[in-house]
This record gives C-alpha cells, sequence and structure tokens, in this order.
C-alpha cells in the first residue's frame, strides 16, 4: 500500500473536547472497517481549523469512498514519495 496525507478543512476542529475527537475516531474507524484491507488509519494531526491525516491505502479512489461515507471531507490527497528524518542524515 502507499502512504498518503490528507488534508481536511474542518472548520473549529481545533477546539473541540476529547469526547468530540473520541466520537470522530469511532466514526472514521467504523467506515474503515467496512471498506476492507484496502485502507488504514494511522494518526491524524489537528490545527485550528483542519487536520492532516496519515493514511495507507491502495489508492486515492478508496480514500475518497472512506471521506464520502465517513462524512470528513478530503480536501486535498497527496502521496508520499519518500519519509526522511534524522537517520536520512547517515546515509
Amino acid at each position: 500500500m502507499k502512504k498518503y496525507i490528507i488534508e481536511r478543512k474542518v472548520p473549529g476542529i481545533g477546539n473541540k473536547k476529547d469526547d468530540d475527537y473520541c466520537e470522530m475516531a469511532r466514526q472514521s474507524q467504523g467506515v474503515l472497517d467496512g471498506l476492507g484491507n484496502g485502507i488504514q488509519w494511522q494518526e491524524s494531526y489537528v490545527i485550528g481549523d483542519g487536520m492532516f491525516c496519515v493514511y495507507l491505502a491502495e489508492s486515492e479512489e478508496i480514500i475518497r469512498k472512506h471521506a464520502e461515507k465517513s462524512g470528513f471531507p478530503a480536501d486535498r490527497i497527496m502521496e508520499v514519495k519518500r519519509v526522511i528524518d534524522p537517520t536520512t542524515a547517515a546515509m
């Protein structure tokens, strides 16, 4: 599977309560469970008016299907071409 970053514009999401985030995660995971093994949510980063979500997926199409069924927008889907980190400097 490929790695993707999904930008989701969700006004005010950074001001939600813990219970709200818990419910959002349950909603998202419920849809993912129904989509099968071709998509996996790794983590999300919440900012003031949006989120950046990291997914493993077979294609952009399955990410769009998840967005449609879950009700969470997928405003921008970007395939990760390479991951670099401090260990990259040692190459």
